[in-house]
């Protein structure tokens, strides 16, 4: 499949917001989004290379944006009185950082489901079939895809028709049906949330505001090249880990860069659980989730690399 025109991804783009912009009730958040809303990440790269898009990250411009559009999803998914939902859930703003909390699992679905799963919406195409299915499908069904667990969770309340609903919210993202996920883990202007992107691959982006693509020269070399290029990242640990699936893609990776995402991670102490549950907060598989916990269960004292390393074998 040949890929996309720049001219045709910033009007499915456009078409796209536009869509989820008229589904927002609250006309002035509604007019608010629509001058703050970025697009960037693995969408953009999977249209120009003429792939099937995973999802549409967006991010907002601003604090008060980012918070508003929280609040409105928690009352909206409140607000749907399902059966099983978890409660308490409220949004947390401290220190200029949002995030959604529900009771101590850090995760609601729209089925009811609900599982201690952390999810790094920094990783721009995370919406892997074995992820959603394992979060707010039946274990057993695992192999459902997207689309398929999508169709079910809407159907469950007759609302098959209708668009852009909360499907599950987590610490960092809100997904919406209709391949929409909303970032709360970061906001600002494209370069300030780039900070936190790991490969150039992923930097083009499109802004709400004046309807402009950006296309930048060093991600579209690396794309023709299928070249991971690391650009540094704050969660270099969490890169390092998130190689794989694009080997498994076809991408390739030299020395040089595993290298420079090593002397990243030289630099952390892995050895103290905040920063070791921080970083492992963008892989997306339940065996590091084992790991935090046998970790958390541990007198600190105790946690050196000999007992991460023996931990590790034995989960892995």
């Amino acid at each position: 499949m040949p890929g996309f025109k720049a001219k045709t991804i910033k009007s499915v783009i456009r078409k796209k917001i536009d869509q989820w912009l008229e589904t927002i009730e609250d006309i002035p958040l509604r007019e608010r989004v629509a001058k703050n809303t970025i697009v960037t990440g693995g969408s953009i790269t999977s249209m120009l290379l003429g792939e099937d898009v995973n999802d549409f990250d967006l991010y907002m411009r601003d604090h008060d944006t980012t918070l508003r559009l929280a609040n409105y999803y928690v009352e909206k998914f409140i607000s749907r009185k399902q059966k099983g939902i978890p409660t308490p859930m409220s949004v947390q703003d401290t220190d200029g950082r949002v995030k959604i909390v529900v009771k101590s699992a850090g995760i609601a679905s729209s089925t009811g489901t609900e599982k201690p799963y952390e999810y790094f919406e920094g990783a721009p195409d995370s919406s892997a079939a074995a992820y959603i299915g394992d979060i707010i499908a039946d274990p057993e069904k695992i192999e459902d895809t997207y689309q398929e667990i999508e169709e079910k969770a809407l159907a469950t309340e007759g609302e098959s028709k209708n668009k852009y609903k909360p499907l599950f919210l987590t610490t960092n993202a809100i997904t919406l049906s209709d391949k929409i996920q909303i970032v709360l883990r970061f906001y600002g202007e494209p370069d300030k949330i780039h900070e936190n992107y790991d490969f150039v691959h992923c930097t083009c982006y499109w802004t709400s505001w004046n309807n402009e693509l950006v296309l930048r020269p060093e991600a579209l070399e690396a794309m023709l090249a299928k070249e991971l290029k690391y650009i540094g990242s704050k969660y270099p640990l969490c890169s390092m880990v998130r190689v794989r699936k694009f080997v498994q893609r076809g991408w390739k990776i030299n020395a040089g860069q595993i290298l420079k995402m090593a002397m990243q991670i030289s630099q952390l102490d892995l050895t103290n659980l905040s920063i070791l549950e921080d970083q492992l907060t963008g892989v997306d598989t339940a065996y590091f989730l084992q790991l935090i916990q046998n970790l958390k269960d541990k007198d600190p004292e105790k946690v050196n690399a000999a007992y991460l390393i023996e931990i590790v074998d034995r989960i892995f």
